[in-house]
């Protein structure tokens, strides 16, 4: 099943994908483009993986990590499906990165590799923004590179985990204006969902809602505003975003 958050005249509604639109807990049947899309769930802590995929590792001319590289990102980051993502117009290096979301279904500690997939929840796709401009350290990005407002579209939907029966087999693409600029497949990650959840229980309990962000593939390309950037995901449908200026956003 596939799941969505949308706010619907004024009020926000748990809704379901139907027949290529959304049907409201009413039974009311509503067009894609009359609703407003968010955060397919309520983000808990989120968790982001840097260099996740070797050949996105080589592509920015560093070593892939020997044990899981990651980060927090903070709730006032996320958008939702046809959100626009505000790029602050002194950056130079803004590049979209196309990854898979994991979304933790119940709380766990010490969850053992064998039984990590009991639980997820679902899966949805995110396009986790970076400003390269402010970096300072490759394992260390700051929160001006990866915590900006706007600049985690998420989205469109929760799928179920039971509708995924392999998600570690996924294509992947991003295009900008139409043109393909991003393909990989997650079979490439360097730690699998497995491994990653395994990892992270270890030291911190996992919640309901709690998401893990997967990382990206190689095949970055700079943004502008006004480029439509559209991140895809085998199974998960298509998650559309906008760039805009931050002179709009005052």
């Amino acid at each position: 099943m596939k799941r969505a958050r949308v706010v619907v005249d004024g009020a926000i509604h748990e809704a379901v994908e139907h027949k290529g639109q959304l049907r409201l807990p009413s039974g009311r049947v509503v067009a894609n483009e009359d609703v407003q899309w968010l955060p397919p769930v309520v983000p808990g802590t989120v968790f982001a993986l840097g260099l996740n995929y070797a050949d996105h590792a080589k592509e920015l001319a560093f070593r892939a990590p020997e044990e899981p590289l990651v980060f927090l990102k903070g709730p006032n980051t996320f958008v939702g499906h046809l959100g626009k993502t505000v790029r602050p117009d002194e950056a130079n290096h803004m590049h979209y990165e196309c990854e898979l979301a994991v979304i933790i279904g119940k709380q766990g500690k010490n969850i053992p590799h064998s039984e990590a997939y009991d639980y997820v929840y679902g899966y949805t796709i995110v396009n986790d923004y970076a400003i390269r401009d402010y970096l300072e350290n490759y394992y260390r990005p700051n929160l001006r590179v990866k915590s900006r407002d706007t600049c985690t579209p998420i989205g469109p939907y929760l799928v179920d985990s039971s509708d995924i029966p392999d998600p570690m087999n996924l294509s992947l693409k991003t295009t900008v204006n139409g043109t393909i600029t991003q393909t990989g497949t997650t079979k490439d990650m360097i730690f699998s969902i497995p491994v990653l959840i395994e990892y992270l229980s270890s030291f911190m309990t996992l919640n309901k809602n709690d998401i893990i962000l997967t990382g990206t593939p190689k095949g970055l390309a700079k943004v502008y505003e006004g480029d439509l950037v559209i991140t895809e995901i085998e199974g998960l449908g298509q998650l559309h975003n906008t760039i805009i200026s931050n002179r709009l956003e005052r």
